[in-house]
């Protein structure tokens, strides 16, 4: 059993809910931030539900009250709610550390991704590496992880082969290890466990585009046929969406055009591959 009290915020996105099942299974007291009542029923397992918003700092008072460790995965990738990459991604996680800190919690770790400190120009990163320049600063002991693609974001390459083409940018071969939400989830903790300060995690299998393209093509039984555009077309979209539309469109956009420019490749960690992962999905 241990005897560590964790806080998980964002416990209800994609990493977040596969952390929360590893905390439990290894024996924590674990206590999730929520924004609403009726996410209660998504937590049938944690020891201590606080509903506040992240956002608003006068609702989380105490939401850090006799805790260890904090994980925090807030982040927003489709912007919504009229709220910015800096609401969220800076000032929410800025709130939660003001009251980790007033409460004199031992350790928080940040989840940023793969490469963020080289990519502080896109709008997204600008926002999540202040945040982390700020956790750095502070007088808590800091944990970055910096993960790779999850597999839920290959899904677009999955949605994309089910039409019976792929279309990627430039000619496919740049490098990536998407990861599994519960592979990164044991890594998380793992890093707590021993004090990481920082990390780069990525899956067991380091995949070019056009191979990822290829599973998701299998994955569907339909032949191998990809298209690749060339790059003038990925700077352009950049060029026209930084210029006509807002931060809220061109955010997310912008972030995986830029991302898909180059290798991504993290330390590698995981059991599960991203073949297994599309057949699964296909075969739903």
């Amino acid at each position: 059993m241990n005897t560590k009290q964790v806080l998980v915020a964002g416990a209800t996105g994609y990493l977040g809910q596969f952390l929360v099942k590893e905390l439990k299974k290894r024996g924590f007291w674990v206590r999730v931030l929520i924004r609403k009542e009726a996410q209660k029923k998504i937590f049938g397992n944690v020891d201590d539900i606080f509903i506040g918003e992240i956002t608003k700092p006068h609702t989380l008072d105490g939401v850090t009250q006799n805790i260890d460790w904090v994980f925090s995965t807030v982040g927003i990738t489709r912007q919504k709610d009229g709220l910015t990459y800096m609401d969220v991604d800076y000032q929410g996680n800025s709130n939660l550390l003001k009251e980790a800190l007033k409460d004199d919690v031992e350790a928080f770790q940040y989840i940023s991704a793969i490469n963020g400190n080289k990519l502080r120009q896109l709008k997204i990163f600008e926002a999540k590496e202040k945040l982390v320049d700020e956790l750095k600063a502070s007088a808590i002991r800091s944990c970055i992880i910096r993960p790779n693609g999850f597999f839920s974001d290959m899904k677009d390459f999955l949605n994309m082969a089910k039409g019976g083409r792929v279309y990627l940018f430039g000619d496919g071969q740049q490098k990536l290890n998407p990861i599994h939400g519960a592979d990164l989830a044991q890594v998380c903790v793992d890093k707590m466990m021993v004090k990481s300060s920082e990390e780069s995690v990525g899956g067991p299998d380091v995949l070019t585009q056009n191979e990822i393209g290829e599973l998701a093509l299998k994955a569907w039984n339909k032949p191998i046929k990809i298209s690749h555009l060339p790059d003038w077309v990925r700077r352009g979209v950049i060029w026209f969406l930084r210029t006509f539309t807002s931060s809220k469109i061109y955010g997310p956009i912008e972030f995986f055009l830029t991302a898909i420019a180059d290798d991504n490749v993290a330390n590698t960690y995981g059991t599960h591959h991203l073949k297994d992962f599309f057949e699964s999905k296909v075969a739903k």
